[in-house]
């Protein structure tokens, strides 16, 4: 497996960042896709910018996020479809097949919501079947269980997961290595980061509370990120896990609150190394 981080975490302009990467041990980057340097509308020379900038560092790109919210996937967004698949096409231009994103909270039962997710998942798991890509889910609202029932739905391999640890123990309450166990194959990327449940919620209030008619709960209030080895990820299983189904990809150290983010992001480099 091979250690990589969310540039953004940073919080530093763009070749700052790819340097901070560099510094903390990492040796890729996943990059937001609606960012002033990476974004739906860039052209062969920005794209060949990042490219070389990145090469500059020795760096690659791990993977694109084309989060744009969660609402496309229960309202069916023709513009915002459009985008994430324009990113998919991106994503490969730079050097990598996997685009990571949130759709929001897949419902348990049958409903207009997730009849929706289920058309607009399916169009983007054909697309990235189509060019040998990954539309890669990331993991947190629901259990590792339920999602998979969703994803065996598709009937696709263009469909996939971003394994995030983290959110599985913050939201779901479930455990990340009988996640790994669950999801399988499924898995093309993965965060590397820490945290705790604060107190057990209906996520859709964290994820998407106006689609269920429910009033909203804001996640400091329900969960707490922390430095990696600092949360209730239970690491040596997780990671015993992921070498147990083969995984060799990427663990991309995110970071999204704390102080000091590249002393954080460091630190997290130097504990995975103690599991790789």
């Amino acid at each position: 497996m091979k250690t990589g981080v969310l540039a953004e975490s940073f919080r530093l302009p763009f070749r700052d960042a790819l340097r901070a990467a560099k510094k903390a041990g990492a040796d890729g980057v996943q990059m937001y896709a609606n960012t002033e340097t990476v974004h739906a509308d860039m052209t062969a020379a920005q794209i060949r910018d990042v490219r070389s900038a990145l090469a500059d560092e020795g760096l690659c790109a791990t993977a694109l996020c084309g989060d744009f919210g969660c609402n496309m996937y229960y309202t069916r967004d023709r513009a915002a479809i459009d985008r994430e698949k324009r990113i998919m096409e991106i994503a490969k231009e730079l050097g990598t097949d996997i685009v990571t994103t949130h759709i929001g909270v897949v419902p348990q039962e049958n409903c207009p919501q997730r009849d929706a997710m289920h058309e607009v998942c399916g169009e983007l798991a054909r697309f990235a079947d189509s060019m040998g890509g990954h539309f890669a889910v990331e993991t947190g609202p629901e259990t590792a269980k339920t999602l998979k029932g969703f994803l065996d739905e598709l009937n696709s391999r263009g469909v996939s997961v971003n394994l995030d640890p983290a959110n599985l123990v913050m939201c779901a309450g479930d455990d990340p290595a009988e996640a790994v166990r669950t999801l399988g194959a499924y898995i093309v990327h993965t965060h590397a980061k820490d945290g705790k449940m604060l107190r057990k919620t209906d996520t859709r209030r964290l994820y998407a509370p106006s689609y269920f008619g429910l009033e909203p709960e804001s996640f400091e209030s329900c969960v707490l990120e922390t430095p990696l080895g600092e949360g209730d990820v239970p690491w040596a299983r997780y990671i015993a896990a992921l070498k147990e189904i083969g995984y060799d990809g990427w663990l991309t150290i995110e970071r999204e609150c704390g102080d000091d983010p590249a002393a954080d992001i460091a630190a997290a480099a130097k504990f995975l190394k103690k599991y790789l």
